[in-house]
């Protein structure tokens, strides 16, 4: 697929992304790349203390983050992935901060969209991810909706379809595990 090269080729640069997830378009990044995470967070028009997410295809992809975190958080997290789950871990201080906002938790997900996994296998390791829309506009359905909000501005649309949720993961603390959205 060209455009999961021209993605991962946009990543390494520094660009912004857009994909299909399991309910919503969303938008990726480097989570390592503060200046990519600053310009996202720029695009979209949101408050950096909020944090983002950092979706993987594979939970081994997340185990720098994920380090720390004791077995039965563990098993949680195992019996709820892959899928729309994300869920807010303590940060080990992996985290780059703007990726963290002014929390002490981290928002990690194992997604269950063919695409998603792809494209975080190609680019080997997790990926940022947000929804693609203008903070507090409902978030894009379609690559159509991304390009008529963003343009220009997105580096490369991955196309594909929605994996079949009507709307955004669920999203969990783990230690409390109380359910956060659902």
């Amino acid at each position: 697929m060209q455009e999961k090269a021209a993605a991962v080729a946009s990543l390494k640069r520094g660009g912004i992304i857009a994909y299909p997830t399991e309910g919503v378009w969303g938008l990726g990044c480097d989570p390592d790349n503060e200046q990519a995470l600053a310009a996202l967070i720029a695009l979209k028009g949101r408050a950096s203390d909020k944090g983002l997410i950092l979706i993987a295809g594979d939970i081994r992809q997340l185990a720098d983050w994920l380090a720390g975190v004791d077995e039965a958080a563990m098993a949680r997290l195992i019996d709820s992935w892959p899928g729309p789950n994300t869920w807010l871990i303590p940060d080990n201080g992996r985290a780059k901060p703007l990726l963290r906002g002014n929390h002490v938790t981290l928002a990690v997900r194992v997604s269950d969209h063919p695409l998603v996994q792809a494209l975080c296998a190609a680019w080997g390791g997790p990926l940022v991810s947000t929804s693609a829309n203008r903070a507090g506009e409902p978030p894009g359905m379609s690559a159509e909706q991304v390009r008529q909000t963003f343009g220009d501005a997105v580096d490369v649309i991955v196309d594909g379809p929605l994996g079949g949720r009507d709307r955004p993961s669920t999203i969990r603390d783990l230690m409390s595990n109380r359910t956060l959205r659902a």
